[in-house]
């Protein structure tokens, strides 16, 4: 019995580290394949998630991507409306109530069925600030005041007009620069002599002959004789002195009816110009006698009248080759935004005369300053700092009303600079009552001192 419990117990114990053995057997084959076989599957596993990861995020991505074109909201910009453009005529009745005369700015805030606009012109605040001191001056004299005075200062070439300031004592809401209201006097003899230069081919030293007072108009100066009493005179030093009778024979005799109607129509008579601004430009008739044709050619009546803005119209052709610069007080306009909605642009100038006879007008004109009927208001402007380099020229003309109580004085002419491109053409009328005061030549002078003096710093 001892023995067979013996057998047992050994058969237990051996049985027991049998399956030890076997366990550590498999434990230790298990850790061998795991070793061997488990690190190549976590990276065959690895790469596989990988791949797989990025398949599924590329679609996801490229999905999102198309649903997002698809589905994405538009965003609304605000609807802006363009623009409105001006038209030169919108821009004139826009402007036709505006006081540009005595301007002591250039920029004019206006309304319209559009909104609120900003008008910017040419207008020279420094060169209307000193006409504005002139005409402040003027009117605290007791002696010598004007009762009407107009002065317009343009570019010579471009026809900007720089500056327009005057006063009518007799009418406060008047504005003189604009008005053809003022017999043109002797400034028509500017039409006369290009008439004779380019219809009849004048020069200025052809021969004229006159009888009696320079300054009269009588039926039998225009008779064409020479006797010991004639005088003899160029076409140059008539039109600087502005002699009647020759001019009344150039208007009567030798360009009659035609060339008279067409040369004043040329120049801007009776003509409503396509500009920004609008103003009157010349009336101009010619009644059915012979007289009136020699009144008309030296400007010895009441018939024909002028604007002084006109009056600096016509010599804007003698310092462009014969073609007429339409004046322009408007550069551009903008709107609220500060878009430009209106800008200027220089109208088709009007052919006038030939650029020989604009060339020799020009030599008569600057006689009449030299030597001529305003060498005194110029005299010794060729030793003036600011005179001696420009080259300067003119007309006068004086006539009184019908009620002989205000006497009109012009000067109407150009400066400009001899060795540069400034140029400004001006007109300057003068209604002088009971006293005659400052002439209207001296204006100009200081008017051409100021604005060349100021500029010159520009340079």
């Amino acid at each position: 019995m001892l023995k067979s419990t013996l057998e047992r117990t050994t058969f237990r114990r051996q049985n027991s580290w049998r399956r030890q053995q076997a366990s550590y057997l498999l434990a230790q084959r298990k850790k061998t394949f795991i070793q061997k076989w488990g690190k190549r599957f976590l990276v065959f596993c690895l790469i596989v998630g990988f791949v797989a990861g990025g398949w599924i995020v590329s679609s996801v991505f490229l999905s999102g991507s198309n649903n997002m074109e698809q589905t994405a909201p538009t965003i609304s910009k605000p609807t802006l409306k363009p623009p409105v453009s001006l038209t030169r005529a919108q821009v004139r009745e826009m402007i036709r109530d505006e006081d540009l005369v005595n301007a002591a700015r250039n920029v004019f805030p206006m309304e319209t069925p559009q909104g609120i606009v900003q008008v910017v012109t040419y207008l020279d605040v420094n060169l209307t600030g000193f006409l504005n001191a002139t005409l402040d001056h003027l009117k605290t004299l007791t002696r010598g005041k004007p009762t009407q005075i107009a002065m317009v200062v343009m570019d010579g070439h471009q026809g900007h007009i720089l500056a327009m300031a005057g006063f009518d004592l007799e009418d406060k809401d008047a504005n003189p620069c604009t008005r053809a209201v003022f017999p043109a006097a002797s400034i028509f003899k500017i039409v006369t002599a290009a008439a004779a230069m380019d219809a009849l081919n004048f020069s200025p030293q052809t021969p004229l002959f006159f009888n009696g007072n320079k300054y009269t108009l009588y039926k039998r100066q225009l008779k064409d004789v020479k006797n010991k009493y004639t005088v003899k005179v160029s076409l140059e030093n008539a039109f600087a002195q502005s002699i009647n009778p020759v001019f009344g024979k150039l208007g009567q005799t030798y360009l009659g009816r035609d060339h008279l109607s067409v040369y004043a129509q040329a120049f801007g008579f009776n003509q409503t110009p396509d500009t920004d601004l609008m103003f009157d430009t010349g009336q101009f008739h010619i009644e059915d006698n012979d007289f009136h044709l020699a009144e008309l050619g030296c400007g010895f009546n009441r018939d024909t009248l002028i604007s002084p803005l006109f009056g600096a119209m016509m010599i804007t052709p003698l310092l462009n080759k014969g073609h007429t610069v339409l004046p322009a007080v408007i550069s551009h306009v903008m709107d609220v935004d500060g878009n430009t909605i209106y800008r200027h642009i220089p109208s088709r100038s009007v052919t006038t005369m030939t650029p020989e006879s604009a060339a020799a007008m020009i030599g008569l004109m600057e006689k009449t300053v030299t030597q001529g009927t305003a060498r005194k208001s110029f005299g010794s402007f060729s030793k003036d700092k600011i005179l001696s380099r420009l080259a300067i020229g003119g007309k006068t003309g004086s006539l009184s009303n019908r009620e002989h109580t205000i006497k009109y004085d012009w000067f109407t002419g150009f400066a400009k600079e001899k060795n540069g491109s400034r140029a400004i053409t001006f007109s300057i009328m003068v209604g002088h009552g009971e006293y005659i005061g400052a002439r209207a030549a001296s204006h100009a002078r200081s008017i051409i001192k100021q604005y060349f003096s100021s500029s010159a710093s520009v340079d």
